[in-house]
């Protein structure tokens, strides 16, 4: 179980403005099937072993909305992310921990289809592509508008990214059901 949290300013209908939290830790065990060399530290094969990833996101966004009828909005931007990560690994009395603060651009884009009176379809996310690394958050919802004010969603969100550099390499992928709710004030 994940949670995430934002709030979202519309400045008019074309600008909007947004912060975003969101914390992510999962824990995992299991054995190597050969010797790991991690942080300086060797972990032996089939011995059981624990590990503990944390990447926790948070996100300033501005967004720019090109198309904003009764039906559809569509907009793209900019967001600064900072991802405060760690990975500890455990076997038996070693231990081994890296962690790493960052600053990471990404372009965002947000479209919200409004097919029927009470549903829309939104796809909204942020991500790039570089050189040395990639970064995707990206959901895709069915969204149920209760109320002018209150909307239901239920979706899926696949979050990846990685690393690939002279003194680094690490990927992570979740993919996972999302359901949430969206209020207007």
């Amino acid at each position: 179980v994940f949670f995430r949290g934002r709030a979202t300013w519309h400045m008019g209908k074309r600008h909007d403005f947004s912060v975003l939290a969101a914390p992510l830790r999962t824990e995992s065990e299991g054995a190597f099937a050969t010797p790991v060399n991690f942080a300086g530290t060797t972990f032996a094969a089939n011995t059981p072993t624990t590990a503990r990833y944390r990447f926790d996101s948070y996100r300033l966004t501005y967004r720019y909305n090109f198309i904003t009828t009764d039906t559809l909005t569509f907009g793209m931007g900019l967001t600064g992310k900072i991802r405060d990560a760690s990975i500890q690994v455990n076997q038996g009395g070693l231990s081994a921990r890296d962690s790493n603060l960052g600053f990471v651009p990404l372009i965002n884009f947000r479209l919200d289809w409004r097919f029927a009176p009470r549903f829309s379809l939104l796809l909204e996310g942020d991500a790039l592509v570089g050189p040395n690394g990639r970064a995707e958050d990206v959901l895709a919802a069915v969204q149920y508008h209760a109320t002018e004010n209150i909307a239901l969603r239920l979706g899926y969100r696949i979050l990846e990214g990685g690393v690939d550099s002279d003194t680094t390499y690490t990927s992570a992928l979740f993919h996972y059901l999302s359901a949430g709710i969206t209020y207007r004030f």
